[in-house]
């Protein structure tokens, strides 16, 4: 039976007909529908980790347990999990082991565009690359085989156009899979140094097996055609090539580490030009490049960003790029903005109008730093902010914990902000930190985390309370507040920041989409008082806009009747009806 589906959801039911039972993930997009997608399956095990190094120990428990496991993340999320991932490669599995990453070129949702096909050259691991939803059901099956077969994590790698492109995808029955048996190895999983230096031998006789394999492996295939020009390609960049130039030849790597030198040097051979269609880093290039061939690649395509298929006619066929419809200075532009009524909205608006400086953190928050708002001045990683901000007072003194903050949301602060607090206590730092709490790891689709109180089945379980965490941390002075009160979070971060000790306030109020709610009332604006000041477009709401020819506010349909326009009018000009 045929079904359109996702690459990330073909990617779940290829595991689930693979036999494996057990899946764990951190959500990050582009990957946070892998995991979710497998639980929706009879008779498997689904987790919603705190972070992607759980994630990792988790699926690496369950792996030498006999079961075969899935271990799915963004890009960034497999810099969390390295440490495991790496001594993965020394132990080598039971049950097979597939690591999915899925990366994100051009940054749709990211804080960088790393090619993680890096981490399987340095680990040696087995890199796959599908490059359509079959693929990714076909190619996950393969990955637990050949991760049995050669007793090592496989890592399935795509990117976001293929984890969110359609296509059909022929599914079949689950293959019914034993549990392996355990059988106590401590020189093969204990990973004492006498230990690693034999299981170090063993990675080098496995990776060289290896490259014989990828020599014959189905997984990669030449199509012949016009021998003019030769492309060797892989993943979703072979779509562009087909589409772009469907009649020249080309080498399809679905296995990109190790590269088969002996298939790529026949195929280099035969072709007039040779070129690499790779997307980010010249992984295949370089190698190829190593070994005498002449190639083009990086000369021809950017190091930066998503390929497409004219991109790829523009540089090899020299077909002009397309110039649109004539709309481009019609289109207005729609920055990514807090949705109205969120409850973040409220918070960078008193973090800009208390002018403090503001290290951030990854979320649907993150979106403060952006005009009006303008309310944050560093967000580099998730649960940086809390370490960043005490490293900013060590640097300049406790006069700048004055006028300091960190910013975090509450799946952030479990997934990596707890012992970056824990070091604020433990090196008497006096900084502030605000936890915006609101019930739900937003920005990646509301999915639940351990201080929501349910499982990724919707379950209910023990919930986190990050107040009583806090406070046994050590942080003596910690108040609970609602960010939409502007009134009662200006004075409690003022009075936060005047002590000489840490200090958490926790912003509370569930995301406004968690919740519809048909309203009792609305806001209007009073045209007599209205003075065209703006104040209250200065919140960045969609639910509040400006008329430039009568000058005045207007209260849009999508208001949510959130309470912080009146809050910023200085003239009384926004009031509330009864609906």
């Amino acid at each position: 039976m045929k079904q359109l589906m996702i690459g990330n959801q073909a990617i779940a039911r290829g595991a689930y007909e693979a036999g494996a039972t057990v899946a764990t993930a951190y959500p990050g997009t582009p990957s946070t529908e892998i995991v979710s997608s497998f639980a929706e399956y009879e008779g498997v095990y689904a987790e919603w980790a705190p972070n992607e190094k759980v994630a990792m120990e988790v699926g690496a428990g369950a792996s030498i347990a006999g079961a075969r496991t899935l271990v799915a993340m963004k890009h960034v999320g497999v810099n969390v999990a390295a440490d495991p991932l790496y001594t993965l490669a020394y132990t080598g599995v039971n049950g097979g082991l597939v690591i999915v990453s899925a990366d994100d070129p051009g940054m749709h949702s990211s804080q960088n565009e790393q090619d993680n096909r890096g981490y399987g050259r340095f680990a040696k691991l087995i890199v796959i690359e599908p490059s359509d939803s079959q693929e990714a059901l076909d190619f996950t099956k393969a990955a637990f085989e050949l991760s049995e077969e050669f007793d090592t994590p496989v890592m399935l790698r795509v990117t976001t156009r293929l984890s969110h492109s359609q296509t059909m995808v022929e599914i079949g029955e689950p293959q019914a899979f034993k549990l392996k048996e355990y059988v106590k190895n401590p020189a093969k999983y204990v990973m004492l140094p006498a230990y690693a230096r034999g299981r170090h031998v063993e990675v080098e006789k496995k990776f060289l097996r290896l490259r014989e394999y990828a020599e014959t492996t189905p997984l990669n295939r030449i199509e012949w055609g016009n021998k003019s020009l030769g492309i060797i390609t892989s993943g979703v960049a072979y779509q562009y090539v087909k589409e772009a130039l469907p009649e020249v030849s080309v080498l399809k790597l679905g296995m990109t580490n190790p590269v088969p030198q002996k298939l790529i040097t026949d195929f280099a051979g035969q072709v007039d030009r040779l070129v690499i269609v790779e997307e980010l880093e010249p992984v295949i290039e370089e190698q190829v490049k190593s070994w005498g061939i002449k190639a083009e690649g990086k000369n021809i395509f950017s190091l930066l960003g998503e390929y497409n298929s004219e991109l790829i006619a523009e540089r090899l066929a020299h077909v002009p790029l397309p110039t649109g419809f004539g709309l481009e200075g019609d289109v207005p532009a729609r920055p990514p903005l807090l949705c109205a009524g969120c409850p973040h909205r409220g918070v960078f608006h008193t973090l800009k109008k208390m002018k403090l400086t503001v290290m951030g953190d990854i979320g649907c928050y993150t979106l403060g730093a952006l005009s009006p708002l303008d309310g944050m001045d560093a967000c580099i990683c998730m649960g940086a902010s809390i370490g960043s901000a005490l490293g900013m007072e060590k640097a300049r003194g406790p006069e700048q914990a004055k006028k300091t903050v960190a910013v975090i949301g509450d799946s952030t602060f479990v997934h990596s902000g707890i012992t970056a607090l824990i070091d604020v206590v433990y090196n008497q730092g006096h900084t502030t930190v605000l936890i915006l709490d609101n019930d739900t790891t937003a920005m990646t689709g509301h999915q639940d985390h351990p201080a929501t109180g349910k499982t990724i089945t919707r379950q209910a379980t023990r919930k986190l309370d990050l107040l009583a965490l806090v406070k046994a941390i050590g942080v003596e002075h910690v108040q609970v507040v609602d960010p939409l009160q502007l009134n009662d979070l200006e004075s409690s971060l003022q009075e936060a920041l005047n002590r000489q000790e840490p200090s958490v306030i926790i912003a509370k109020r569930p995301c406004v989409l968690l919740h519809p709610v048909t309203l009792a009332s609305r806001y209007y604006v009073d045209d007599e008082l209205c003075t065209g000041c703006k104040s209250c477009i200065k919140l960045g709401c969609t639910g509040v806009s400006f008329d430039d020819e009568n000058k005045k506010a207007i209260i849009n349909p999508g208001c949510t009747a959130c309470g912080l326009c009146p809050q910023v009018c200085k003239f009384n000009a926004i009031k509330k009806m009864e609906v």
